[in-house]
């Protein structure tokens, strides 16, 4: 999770748009986007002909005089190995400091990439009179990365978050597609990369669905295109995923209620927890529902009502509260140790 005004805000985010770095009205669009974080690119979505200074520039401009509101702040830059890398970071270090949260890290295939990261940052942080720590999420994008992705994930205590890229990952292996039944086809990596994450208290972010609308588009088409972005992200944080990745504006709206709990799945877990704790816990059976109850399945409740409390819909003193009956009897907060809080 990020960890944002010296622990006050605590951001895991659902929805993180990317978006190219060299262009000021991508970056204003995606100040106005309802998203929880933004990530601007160096890499990928960044041009030739923009690579080193120009987009530079322009990406220490956007950070000093475009107002991200609340939003988690985050650049991609160039891999380690690329001739762009250094330059990327002491641009955006020394050019503007305290203004963004994050670097994602692309390519990132072993520990040793996150530890130089984070050595770097130690150094241009003192440089540039940081007055804030900045935190990392690691693309996880290659076999060696999924093999690799709990020893990155706890390679230093600025890992936020993991984040699964599937275009580079299904070019490492050798396939085409990627965007039809993703979610059977790579299910095992994506849980990997959940698995790795939570193990180490961080929050697991999928790939982007790399599929949009048009505006000449037949509506059934587009319809068609909307219906397949929920059922991916549905699935998805079915998997463990707490957010997704989003290449367009567009995309945020259904983004963010796959991974937000409705209001009726919200009231069903409050009921079945006060009823757990007013009949003394064990194995229950709620009466209304006929769910079964126990401090197993009180768990998963606490960290649906979670997502909730991320979400701004469900009040942090009551999932504290709730929290500390299941610690009080079980003697670990599931909270904790998943990362949902520190």
């Amino acid at each position: 999770m990020f960890v944002l005004e010296g622990g006050k805000r605590l951001i895991i985010p659902r929805t993180e748009l990317t978006y190219p770095s060299h262009s000021m009205r991508m970056h204003e669009n995606a100040a106005r986007a309802a998203v929880d974080e933004v990530m601007a690119d160096f890499e990928d979505a960044c041009p030739y002909e923009f690579k080193g200074e120009a987009s530079r520039k322009t990406m220490v401009e956007a950070l000093n005089t475009v107002d991200f509101g609340r939003k988690v702040v985050t650049i991609r830059p160039n891999n380690t190995r690329s001739p762009f890398f250094l330059g990327d970071i002491e641009a955006i270090m020394l050019g503007a400091p305290d203004r963004f949260h994050g670097i994602i890290l692309p390519k990132c295939n072993e520990p040793e990439d996150i530890v130089y990261l984070s050595r770097l940052l130690d150094t241009l942080e003192q440089q540039g009179g940081w007055k804030t720590r900045v935190q990392i999420e690691a693309l996880i994008e290659s076999p060696l990365a999924i093999v690799n992705a709990y020893k990155i994930a706890t390679a230093s205590p600025r890992m936020a978050g993991l984040v699964f890229g599937i275009a580079d990952f299904v070019a490492s292996i050798g396939v085409h597609e990627m965007v039809k039944d993703q979610n059977k086809n790579f299910h095992y990596v994506k849980q990997a990369v959940v698995v790795a994450a939570k193990a180490a208290g961080l929050h697991a972010v999928d790939n982007a669905y790399l599929t949009i609308s048009r505006k000449d588009m037949p509506e059934e088409e587009s319809r068609r295109i909307r219906e397949e972005l929920r059922q991916k992200n549905i699935e998805a944080a079915n998997l463990g995923m707490d957010g997704t990745w989003i290449i367009h504006p567009q995309q945020a709206e259904i983004a963010n209620e796959c991974f937000t709990p409705n209001s009726a799945r919200i009231g069903a877990a409050k009921r079945s927890l006060e009823y757990y704790h007013e009949h003394g816990g064990g194995a229950l059976m709620e009466p209304e529902t006929g769910e079964f109850l126990d401090e197993a399945v009180i768990k998963a409740l606490l960290m649906l009502l979670a997502k909730g409390v991320q979400a701004g819909v469900v009040d942090p003193a009551y999932l504290a509260k709730h929290a500390q009956k299941s610690k009080a009897i079980s003697g670990y907060d599931i909270l904790e140790t998943s990362g949902q809080v520190r």
